[in-house]
């Protein structure tokens, strides 16, 4: 079975009241996607990569009371966790799709990895479509465009993430729930496969200097 798309259904998840109904939600609804969805990028993001990648659905452990306002699957190489690497992330909150590279606040030297970034900005200016968005928090749904950014203001945002120890980066793409490619399973993986060759060039600069 190949992935069908996100439907509409998937997004009504997140309006579900109370953790235990929302999670059988997500459990029934979108992890079965996640997972024929993982299956089909897993295998490209290792070849692009060069190393064995790993699929892990997020399954909101920690959660007591709060139900999750977003759900994701990510692709790291390491098969225990994926949280202190960099990584891929596709997921959903309730009004979008998002695609990323995600680093996040858990990575040990984000430090070193922001200093890289710093060091190539004429590389990530060039390598990050002008469509694309950046994140600061994979909590919130708060994305500046890309193209919107000067030179200074990337800068300034690549700081912050070296110096804020919270502070995240996340590079990637939004889709509005109601994009028809969202919909269309060929047509998202197919986006979700260039997503990952575009991207995968930060990665490896983030990954070489995680190693």
């Amino acid at each position: 079975m190949t992935f069908p798309g996100f439907t509409q259904s998937d997004f009504e998840v997140f309006s579900i009241p109370g953790l235990e109904a929302r999670m059988e939600g997500i459990q029934s609804r979108i992890q079965p996607k996640f997972k024929l969805l993982g299956d089909e990028l897993t295998d490209e993001a290792a070849l692009l990569a060069g190393s064995e990648m790993f699929l892990h659905i997020a399954k909101h452990a920690r959660r007591k009371v709060n139900p999750p306002v977003d759900t994701w699957m990510a692709l790291a190489h390491n098969k225990r966790g994926y949280k202190q690497y960099p990584h891929f992330q596709v997921g959903l909150f309730d009004d979008r799709v998002f695609i990323w590279l995600a680093l996040i606040y858990e990575l040990p030297n984000k430090q070193n990895i922001a200093q890289r970034y710093l060091s190539n900005l004429d590389k990530l200016r060039a390598q990050i479509p002008q469509n694309y968005v950046l994140s600061f928090d994979h909590m919130k749904k708060d994305a500046v465009a890309f193209q919107e950014l000067s030179d200074d203001e990337l800068a300034q945002a690549l700081q912050r993430f070296r110096d804020i120890k919270k502070a995240e980066l996340l590079i990637g793409l939004n889709l509005a729930s109601t994009d028809p490619v969202v919909a269309d399973g060929e047509a998202f993986t197919r986006l979700a496969k260039h997503t990952l060759h575009t991207l995968m060039p930060l990665y490896q600069l983030a990954r070489d200097t995680s190693l």
